[in-house]
């Protein structure tokens, strides 16, 4: 049969919720032992803590933690004097139980109150389109009329201009001989670009059209290593044509 002496000695506890460990020696008064500590026997004692958060909590699963605590508490002579009374506590626990009912409550109301709301905002808009789409065919373009509907008149648009001039057109030497790789800074308006390269560029006629290409840059095949070669680019969209780059050289590998 162990003796209180040894079961104290041995760090023995009972109670579910944090029982604290204690080491008895006869004639000596019972001491509590802080975790890491040691007893006269230079033994390691380890005290038991409560593990309890509701931080992060679900609101839910709180108050069943709650309930439990509760339920675990009542009539257990480990615990006799609680510094609230569980009946209070349960009063607690049944008022925070109400309240988040009403609030789930009024959290589906508010969401089924937004959805009916979407639906007459867009049955709305949906109606007030039509009255719009049949104010503009019966106006036929009538300014006056557009107005008098209480609408307002789109701006006119502008018609689109030709392509800026290519601007920092440069060269660099291709991957093989005979090629060079062309690129530049695009105009806003261009949608493509017309790519020309001559071997004398103040004879218009020596102008030669080698590529066109929707990209800010080019590779230039087939050309006479050794050579010399000018090219220039120009910018084009629905307007036109943009004014040529600059010229830029390079001897060709």
């Amino acid at each position: 049969m162990v003796s209180d002496a040894s079961r104290f000695k041995s760090g023995a506890s009972d109670g579910k919720f944090g029982m604290m460990k204690m080491v008895f020696d006869a004639g000596k008064t019972v001491l509590p032992i802080s975790a890491g500590a040691v007893n006269a026997a230079n033994e390691r004692i380890i005290m038991a803590k409560v593990k309890f958060s509701l931080s992060g909590v679900p609101d839910g699963d709180a108050v069943q933690s709650c309930n439990s605590l509760k339920t675990a508490l009542t009539g257990n002579a480990n615990f006799p004097t609680p510094p609230i009374t569980l009946a209070a506590f349960g009063t607690l626990i049944a008022t925070a139980q109400t309240k988040l009912t009403a609030a789930d409550t009024a959290a589906q109301a508010s969401m089924q109150a937004t959805t009916e709301k979407d639906n007459a905002i867009g049955d709305m808009a949906a109606a007030a389109n039509q009255l719009a789409a049949y104010v503009d065919l019966m106006a036929n373009g009538d300014e006056s009329k557009i107005l008098s509907a209480g609408l307002s008149v789109r701006a006119a648009r502008s018609p689109q201009s030709v392509p800026d001039q290519v601007q920092n057109l440069s060269l660099t030497a291709g991957d093989n001989a005979g090629e060079l790789d062309a690129q530049w800074d695009p105009p806003g308006n261009a949608k493509s670009y017309e790519v020309q390269t001559s071997a004398d560029p103040f004879s218009d006629a020596t102008w030669k059209t080698t590529e066109t290409v929707t990209n800010s840059k080019v590779a230039l095949l087939g050309l006479p290593s050794a050579a010399k070669i000018w090219v220039r680019v120009r910018g084009i969209n629905s307007a036109g044509k943009g004014a040529w780059s600059d010229p830029a050289v390079k001897v060709v590998p």
